[in-house]
This record gives structure tokens, C-alpha cells and sequence, in this order.
């Protein structure tokens, strides 16, 4: 969070999204309560599973050993989101952050937490990459290890793109860094909405590819 934005917080309490009340937060206790907290299922294919672990059907198809969504992006966490990425409220990763803090809990405590990386254009546009700012809220509150090890190649948007062209769109559109950290490490991948997998997927493959033991993966809304 920045510090400009710390003192607007100090000096101009924010205003819920959902009630509008004048608060400290940008979704106040009441309204939070309202957000649908999705059950632990397999995210590919939605049935019950432990943990939020990919089922047995779905696992040769995917990377990812689980991968925890707090909430169903609709209502006020499509909103919360779009404050992140298109309102330029940084403090909306703070609010995203503790609502998947007992999702943290999942993992290991030794597992490190690593950002899907935005495309650059889209960074410089917005001054922030929106999902660091995420993977960093959730890994200092949950007390997990946070580091950088994923890089942006491409610059392919995936709105409105279904899993086969996404999965075209994202082909070497990330590469690993620090990749002496990767090796033997169990990873948590964490982005703010989960559509397809296709992207958190592409990205699990790169890290495996590298040396990673595991790769699981947090999001906090599913759409």
C-alpha cells in the first residue's frame, strides 16, 4: 500500500462498496458476511473433494495439486477486484488478503507464496502489478515466505477467451527466475480470480519444469 493511500485511509475513511457506510474498509464486517465462501471442491470440474485437492478424474490434466478459492466472483468481490485493477485502490488487496488468510492454512508453512505476474503493459498502466500487491497481503498475514519467481513474456489479455484460446494465448508467456529458489520448493500460486486454470496451470507447468517438488495454487474468486 502506498503511502499516499495510508494517509487517505487516515484522513478520508473509505466508503463500503456494499452499503456505503463510512468506514475503515472498503467492504464493511456486514457486508463481508455476505459473500458466498465456496466449498472445498476440485476446481476444474466442481465436485466435493478434500482440501479443495483436484479430483482423481481431473488430475492427469492438470498440474496443480489443489487450488483453494475463498469466494464466487460476483456481487461485491467483482467489485472489490475491479476496485484492484481498474480504480487504482491498492488498499483492496489488504481487504482480498485477510479474507484468504485462513485459506493460507492449506499449505505448508515452509510453502512459498509466488504472484501470477501481470503482463508489463498493464503494470505501467496501472503503476502496480495488482496480484503482487495480493500474493504479498496474504503471505505477510498468514506469515508464509513470498518471493518473485515468475517472469511475463507475453502481453495476451484473456477476457472474454475460452480454455482452449487462452491456453494458446498463454503459450511461453512465462518463464522462471531465480530458479535456484525453485528447485526442490513447494510452491503456492496466487491470483485474484481463478476462470479457466488455464493461466495458473501454464504457469504451474513453467515451475515444475524448473525444479519446483509442487505447485498448488490460491485465488480468491472464482468466476
Amino acid at each position: 500500500m502506498s503511502i499516499i493511500e495510508n494517509l487517505v485511509r487516515i484522513f478520508a475513511p473509505h466508503i463500503c462498496i456494499g452499503c456505503g457506510a463510512e468506514q475503515d474498509a472498503l467492504v464493511c464486517d456486514s457486508c463481508r458476511e455476505t459473500m458466498p465462501i465456496l466449498p472445498s471442491r476440485c476446481y476444474r470440474c466442481g465436485a466435493a473433494t478434500e482440501v479443495y485437492a483436484v479430483c482423481a478424474g481431473c488430475q492427469a490434466h492438470t498440474p496443480l495439486g489443489r487450488a483453494a478459492v475463498a469466494t464466487a466472483y460476483d456481487g461485491l468481490a467483482k467489485q472489490l477486484v475491479h476496485s484492484l485493477k481498474y480504480e487504482r485502490a491498492q488498499y483492496a488487496a489488504q481487504e482480498m488478503g485477510s479474507m484468504l488468510k485462513m485459506y493460507a492454512e492449506h499449505f505448508p508453512e515452509d510453502a512459498v507464496f509466488v504472484h501470477i505476474p501481470t503482463a508489463t503493459s498493464r503494470v505501467h498502466a496501472r503503476g502496480y502489478d495488482h496480484a503482487a500487491l495480493l500474493a504479498r497481503a496474504v503471505a505477510r498475514m498468514s506469515g508464509r515466505p513470498r518471493r518473485r519467481l515468475l517472469a511475463r513474456t507475453g502481453q495476451a489479455r484473456q477476457v472474454g477467451s475460452n480454455r482452449m484460446e487462452r491456453r494458446q494465448q498463454l503459450k511461453n508467456a512465462f518463464r522462471p527466475i531465480h530458479t535456484g529458489d525453485i528447485r526442490g520448493c513447494h510452491i503456492v500460486l496466487v491470483d485474484d480470480v481463478l476462470t479457466t486454470g488455464t493461466t495458473l496451470e501454464t504457469a504451474a507447468r513453467v515451475l515444475l519444469k524448473a525444479g519446483a517438488a509442487r505447485v498448488d495454487a490460491l485465488a480468491f474468486a472464482q468466476a
